[in-house]
Protein backbone atom coordinates (compact mmCIF):
# COMPACT_ATOMS: atom_id res chain seq x y z
CA UNK A 1 0.00 0.00 0.00
CA UNK A 2 2.65 2.54 1.04
CA UNK A 3 4.96 1.60 -1.82
CA UNK A 4 2.14 1.86 -4.37
CA UNK A 5 1.45 5.44 -3.23
CA UNK A 6 5.11 6.35 -3.68
CA UNK A 7 5.14 4.64 -7.10
CA UNK A 8 1.96 6.49 -8.12
CA UNK A 9 3.54 9.84 -7.18
CA UNK A 10 6.75 8.86 -9.00
CA UNK A 11 5.01 8.74 -12.39
CA UNK A 12 2.99 11.93 -11.97
CA UNK A 13 3.95 14.54 -14.60
CA UNK A 14 4.71 17.20 -11.97
CA UNK A 15 6.95 14.79 -10.04
CA UNK A 16 8.83 13.95 -13.22
CA UNK A 17 9.14 17.66 -14.10
CA UNK A 18 10.66 18.47 -10.68
CA UNK A 19 12.97 15.46 -10.89
CA UNK A 20 14.21 16.34 -14.37
CA UNK A 21 14.56 20.06 -13.65
CA UNK A 22 18.15 21.28 -13.64
CA UNK A 23 17.68 23.59 -10.66
CA UNK A 24 14.43 22.44 -9.03
CA UNK A 25 15.75 19.92 -6.54
CA UNK A 26 18.88 21.91 -5.54
CA UNK A 27 16.71 24.97 -4.87
CA UNK A 28 14.27 22.90 -2.81
CA UNK A 29 17.12 21.37 -0.84
CA UNK A 30 18.70 24.77 -0.18
CA UNK A 31 15.42 26.28 1.02
CA UNK A 32 14.83 23.19 3.16
CA UNK A 33 18.23 23.42 4.85
CA UNK A 34 18.02 27.18 5.45
CA UNK A 35 14.51 26.95 6.89
CA UNK A 36 15.58 23.98 9.03
CA UNK A 37 18.32 26.18 10.49
CA UNK A 38 15.72 28.77 11.45
CA UNK A 39 13.28 26.23 12.91
CA UNK A 40 15.86 24.12 14.72
CA UNK A 41 17.71 27.17 16.02
CA UNK A 42 14.60 28.62 17.63
CA UNK A 43 13.46 25.25 18.96
CA UNK A 44 16.90 24.58 20.44
CA UNK A 45 16.89 27.92 22.29
CA UNK A 46 13.31 27.25 23.50
CA UNK A 47 14.30 23.78 24.70
CA UNK A 48 17.45 25.08 26.36
CA UNK A 49 15.30 27.64 28.21
CA UNK A 50 12.94 24.87 29.31
CA UNK A 51 15.87 22.71 30.37
CA UNK A 52 17.25 25.65 32.34
CA UNK A 53 20.61 25.86 30.59
CA UNK A 54 20.15 29.11 28.63
CA UNK A 55 18.14 32.35 28.61
CA UNK A 56 17.19 31.88 32.25
CA UNK A 57 16.12 35.51 32.65
CA UNK A 58 13.87 35.55 29.58
CA UNK A 59 10.19 34.88 30.34
CA UNK A 60 8.78 32.11 28.16
CA UNK A 61 5.87 34.30 27.04
CA UNK A 62 8.28 36.97 25.72
CA UNK A 63 10.40 34.37 23.94
CA UNK A 64 7.29 32.78 22.46
CA UNK A 65 5.79 36.10 21.30
CA UNK A 66 9.08 37.18 19.71
CA UNK A 67 10.36 33.96 18.16
CA UNK A 68 7.39 31.72 17.41
CA UNK A 69 6.15 33.77 14.41
CA UNK A 70 9.59 33.30 12.83
CA UNK A 71 9.60 29.63 13.74
CA UNK A 72 6.13 29.22 12.20
CA UNK A 73 7.31 30.81 8.96
CA UNK A 74 10.37 28.57 8.91
CA UNK A 75 8.25 25.52 9.69
CA UNK A 76 5.86 26.24 6.82
CA UNK A 77 8.75 26.65 4.38
CA UNK A 78 10.51 23.58 5.79
CA UNK A 79 7.47 21.32 5.63
CA UNK A 80 6.59 22.55 2.15
CA UNK A 81 10.07 22.06 0.74
CA UNK A 82 10.43 18.69 2.47
CA UNK A 83 7.15 17.47 0.97
CA UNK A 84 8.17 18.82 -2.44
CA UNK A 85 11.52 17.02 -2.23
CA UNK A 86 9.79 13.71 -1.50
CA UNK A 87 7.23 14.47 -4.22
CA UNK A 88 10.01 15.08 -6.73
CA UNK A 89 11.88 11.82 -6.00
CA UNK A 90 9.54 9.49 -4.11
CA UNK A 91 11.29 6.27 -5.09
CA UNK A 92 14.59 7.69 -3.84
CA UNK A 93 13.06 8.32 -0.42
CA UNK A 94 10.79 5.28 -0.10
CA UNK A 95 13.54 2.69 0.58
CA UNK A 96 15.76 5.13 2.52
CA UNK A 97 16.28 4.04 6.14
CA UNK A 98 17.22 7.54 7.29
CA UNK A 99 14.12 9.09 5.67
CA UNK A 100 11.90 6.84 7.79
CA UNK A 101 14.08 7.40 10.87
CA UNK A 102 13.82 11.18 10.45
CA UNK A 103 10.05 10.96 10.12
CA UNK A 104 9.87 8.76 13.20
CA UNK A 105 11.82 11.36 15.17
CA UNK A 106 9.54 14.08 13.78
CA UNK A 107 6.46 12.20 14.99
CA UNK A 108 7.99 11.76 18.45
CA UNK A 109 8.94 15.46 18.56
CA UNK A 110 5.37 16.36 17.59
CA UNK A 111 3.98 14.14 20.37
CA UNK A 112 6.40 15.74 22.86
CA UNK A 113 5.34 19.23 21.73
CA UNK A 114 1.64 18.40 21.91
CA UNK A 115 2.08 16.92 25.38
CA UNK A 116 3.96 20.00 26.55
CA UNK A 117 1.37 22.45 25.24
CA UNK A 118 -1.62 20.37 26.38
CA UNK A 119 -0.37 19.58 29.89
CA UNK A 120 2.72 21.42 31.05
CA UNK A 121 2.26 24.58 29.02
CA UNK A 122 -1.07 25.37 30.63
CA UNK A 123 0.74 26.40 33.82
CA UNK A 124 3.50 28.49 32.20
CA UNK A 125 2.22 31.72 33.75
CA UNK A 126 2.91 30.26 37.21
CA UNK A 127 6.60 29.50 36.61
CA UNK A 128 7.84 31.25 33.47
CA UNK A 129 9.91 33.77 35.44
CA UNK A 130 11.61 31.10 37.52
CA UNK A 131 15.24 30.45 36.59
CA UNK A 132 14.65 26.72 37.16
CA UNK A 133 11.70 25.23 35.30
CA UNK A 134 9.50 22.50 36.77
CA UNK A 135 10.78 18.95 36.31
CA UNK A 136 8.21 18.09 33.60
CA UNK A 137 9.14 21.19 31.57
CA UNK A 138 12.85 20.39 31.87
CA UNK A 139 12.25 16.80 30.73
CA UNK A 140 10.17 18.02 27.76
CA UNK A 141 13.05 20.35 26.86
CA UNK A 142 15.68 17.63 27.12
CA UNK A 143 13.52 15.18 25.14
CA UNK A 144 12.99 17.76 22.42
CA UNK A 145 16.72 18.56 22.23
CA UNK A 146 17.50 14.87 21.77
CA UNK A 147 14.75 14.38 19.18
CA UNK A 148 15.79 17.43 17.14
CA UNK A 149 19.39 16.25 17.18
CA UNK A 150 18.10 12.94 15.79
CA UNK A 151 16.00 14.73 13.16
CA UNK A 152 18.96 16.78 11.97
CA UNK A 153 21.41 13.85 11.91
CA UNK A 154 18.94 11.48 10.23
CA UNK A 155 18.01 14.20 7.74
CA UNK A 156 21.64 14.68 6.81
CA UNK A 157 22.17 10.93 6.53
CA UNK A 158 19.39 10.64 3.92
CA UNK A 159 22.05 11.47 1.32
CA UNK A 160 23.95 8.32 2.31
CA UNK A 161 21.32 5.71 1.57
CA UNK A 162 23.95 2.97 1.25
CA UNK A 163 24.95 3.26 4.91
CA UNK A 164 22.09 1.32 6.44
CA UNK A 165 21.71 -1.52 8.92
CA UNK A 166 21.88 -4.95 7.29
CA UNK A 167 18.38 -5.83 8.55
CA UNK A 168 16.95 -2.88 6.56
CA UNK A 169 18.15 -4.16 3.17
CA UNK A 170 15.40 -6.11 1.49
CA UNK A 171 12.80 -5.14 4.12
CA UNK A 172 9.30 -4.96 2.64
CA UNK A 173 7.74 -1.65 3.71
CA UNK A 174 4.23 -2.57 2.75
CA UNK A 175 4.25 -3.09 -1.01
Amino acid sequence: MVRSVFEWIDVMPMSIAWRESLNGYPLLLTAHVVSMGLVAGIIIFWDMRLAGVALKQVPLSKFQATMFPWMTLGLLINAGTGAAMVFSQPMRYYPNFYFWMKNGFLILALINMLYFHARIGKTVADWEHDPVMPFAARMAGYASLALWAGIIVAGRMIAYSGLVPAWWIGLDLGS
